[in-house]
């Protein structure tokens, strides 16, 4: 990617962060949206302007759009080379035990990290993100640690990952916001790699596995993201659209079934192009209240009297089981809050063991 394209998607993703606080066009959910678990947003990925949300910071359970994380981490260690695309990984019984859906990986078996890849991006298969998961951090909860990690430094506050595939954990919690951020960071960071979510279909031991992401075939300009389900989270979906040289990135989470979940997402993305076709304020009102924020933030940040610190590792609370940190020393963020609001984090060495009950 030019390095102007790289910058502009920095920028946007700073904006999307600092903007976290504002009111935007709110989307009333349809009837056939589960609205207790219901929220939406759709970004202009060049700007990272908000054109409509709803519920956009609420903490709900992401499914397999944990999937999106866990390549994102993928393709990082491709790029450091920790990994190679035919590397011939081993699947373990554990990786091999996950429910579906699956490739029916057995235990014994190898999986090329391209075909482990190719899982996820369109069968969404659990045990091929177990085998990622091992290959990179050892235990898939070794690796789930340092994915929220590496979500707290994209800006993803309100996610944590409790494993590599998003089944059922209530521990495992992200946002439309942060999914919108997790996929910005992917087109920015990856943009080689992103090719792989827009693969029709891949074919493994004589099957053939259709891509779960129907609006690549059916909404024009579609190249990406990922579908998602749990019973907890309803039918969920990130997708990335480009059309006449803009593209919007949408996040539906909670719908009804996967056919409303998709109709919803059109209607949101098309109302979205309509609003990119209006000229727009300037200055942008949102650039505007980004750098109000960050003073605010920054005076805050330097003269609030501090009401309580709590050692947290990224963004959590360090008793959360995904988050312990391991028995040696290691630099863990220190939180300081006023209120509900994170005012400042500083960090500082500890070598001593946890203790466990």
């Amino acid at each position: 990617m030019p390095k102007r394209k790289g910058f502009i998607l920095s920028a946007a993703l700073a904006v999307l962060v600092a903007l976290s606080q504002h009111a935007y066009a709110v989307t009333a959910p349809p009837k056939f949206i589960a609205e207790e678990r219901y929220a939406s947003l759709v970004v202009d990925a060049e700007t990272g302007r908000v054109l409509a949300a709803t519920n956009a910071d609420h903490t709900l359970h992401p499914a397999s759009l944990t999937k999106i994380m866990t390549l994102y981490m993928t393709f990082d260690a491709l790029k450091r080379g920790a990994l190679d695309l035919k590397q011939h990984l081993p699947v373990s019984a554990h990786a091999a035990s996950m429910t579906p859906t699956e490739l029916g990986l057995r235990a014994g078996d190898r999986i090329t990290t391209e075909q482990a890849i190719l899982g996820l991006v369109t069968k969404s298969a659990n045990d091929a993100a177990a085998v990622l998961a091992e290959a990179i951090g050892g235990t898939e909860p070794e690796f789930s640690r340092r994915m929220t990690e590496r979500a707290f430094d994209l800006g993803m506050n309100q996610s944590n990952f409790a494993n590599a595939s998003g089944l059922p954990n209530p521990l495992q919690v992200s946002s439309a916001r942060d999914m919108a951020l997790l996929a910005l960071a992917m087109l920015r960071d990856h943009p080689a790699e992103y090719r792989y979510f827009s693969t029709l279909s891949f074919a493994y031991k004589g099957r053939v596995y259709p891509n779960h992401n129907r609006l690549l075939a059916a909404y024009k300009g579609t190249d990406g993201i990922k579908t998602g389900y749990v019973n907890a989270s309803g039918y969920n979906l990130v997708a990335s659209v480009q059309r006449d040289g803009r593209r919007l990135i949408g996040v539906v989470f909670g719908g009804s079934s996967g056919r409303a979940r998709d109709a919803h997402m059109v209607s949101l993305l098309d109302d979205g192009f309509r609003s990119l076709a209006k000229p727009a304020p300037k200055p942008a009102e949102e650039q505007m209240l980004m750098a109000e924020a960050a003073q605010a933030r920054a005076k805050l940040a330097a003269t609030a009297h501090l009401d309580f610190a709590s050692p947290v590792h990224a963004g959590k609370p360090a008793t959360a089981p995904s988050a312990a940190p391991p028995p040696r020393e290691r630099v863990t963020k220190l939180a300081a809050r006023r209120g509900p609001e994170n005012v400042k984090r500083v960090a500082f060495r500890s070598s001593e063991k946890r203790k466990t009950s």
